[in-house]
């Protein structure tokens, strides 16, 4: 199938902003202004709604959340409704219903649903990078991926990226099975991870933010090990479309990916951004874990990425991963899953703003 032209994009004139505002947001008091705008009904004309499907709710997805609490969204034109599927594999089946527009999730999940028919591409990065620690007691011995050897890790329930992710580098990067090395993964549900180590079911447990600054803060628990030294950038999260949407409306996946460009290259440029997004997306969290994470996912990883584009090596270290995670039994090339032209044409786009 011949790939349809990008048209030019012209974003409708719902928001009025300056230049700096757009690229590095507009600073505590207007951020509030637009909190309170952009979670109200959309009365501005010329708003296109649209559904986005994501696995789970995690503060690694800011991207997209800044994107609709900066105002990014609305100025290109979209009204977005975020919803959680409640699982890493259940995202994408709500765009194949046509329940959403796009799913945001593990770029595996397209990969599967592709080997099972579906026609599916993903058109921008969401995560760039391993956002994930092994968090254990203080004094754990656990420095290095050949110490995760003869211990039980605490993880969430399979395919999990905590658990793909220790598989993966102590199989490509340490060069032995965990099996066969005597690791075993507690498999429990969401925010049982903790308890686990603390009452010595397990060593040390894998996490995402917010739950490695929450372990810190509420259990006295240290992040000992950051899988990102061992495994490098790569398309962790994508945006995925099916091909038919790409060709039917490539207007939309645009103004999509540009608002997720401007959205990233801001959250670089302002910190605040990022905390109160966090905030307004997680009331429950405690703000000085916010910005504990913050320094976490934007300073120590490469987590939140600088922009939307996905990159041949990107792609084909994520395959590796989740191929050794087990989550994708035959991965798919670049060339047949990407569609880069809409992140590329962005971020062009905000460099040149």
């Amino acid at each position: 199938m011949t790939k349809p032209p990008i048209p030019a994009i012209t974003a409708p004139a719902v928001i009025t902003r300056t230049r700096r505002e757009v690229l590095i947001g507009a600073g505590a008091a207007s951020f509030g202004a637009l909190l309170g705008s952009v979670g109200a009904p959309a009365i501005a004309q010329g708003l296109k709604s649209i559904s986005v499907s994501e696995a789970i709710h995690l503060g690694m997805y800011v991207s997209l959340y800044a994107a609709k609490h900066g105002g990014y969204f609305r100025k290109h034109g979209l009204d977005v409704a975020v919803s959680s599927a409640g699982g890493i594999a259940l995202a994408v089946p709500v765009v194949l219903s046509g329940k959403a527009s796009f799913a945001v999730t593990g770029a595996g999940m397209s990969v599967n649903a592709t080997n099972e028919g579906a026609q599916l591409t993903n058109i921008a990065k969401i995560v760039g990078g391993v956002a994930m620690w092994a968090v254990a007691k203080p004094g754990s011995s656990i420095k290095k991926i050949e110490d995760f050897r003869g211990k039980t890790i605490a993880t969430l329930r399979f395919p999990s990226s905590t658990i793909q992710m220790p598989t993966f580098a102590m199989k490509e990067r340490g060069g032995f099975d965990p099996e066969g090395a005597g690791v075993k993964f507690l498999q429990l549900p969401a925010g049982a991870q903790a308890q686990a180590v603390l009452d010595g079911r397990a060593d040390v447990a894998t996490m995402f933010e917010w739950d490695v600054s929450l372990a810190k803060q509420k259990f006295g628990l240290e992040p000992v090990f950051a899988f990102a030294d061992v495994i490098g950038p790569l398309s962790w999260t994508t945006a995925i479309a099916q091909k038919s949407l790409v060709e039917k409306d490539p207007a939309l996946v645009q103004a999509f990916c540009n608002a997720i460009a401007e959205s990233q290259a801001a959250l670089h440029a302002d910190r605040e951004l990022f905390v109160k997004t966090s905030i307004a997306e997680f009331p429950q969290v405690e703000p000085a874990v916010i910005r504990a994470a913050g320094e976490n996912l934007l300073t120590k990883s490469t987590a939140i990425p600088v922009n939307p584009t996905i990159s041949k090596q990107e792609w084909d270290t994520n395959m590796a991963l989740e191929l050794a995670g087990g989550s994708v039994k035959s991965p798919r090339p670049y060339e047949d899953m990407v569609d880069n032209r809409f992140a590329e044409r962005a971020t062009k786009a905000v460099k040149k703003a």
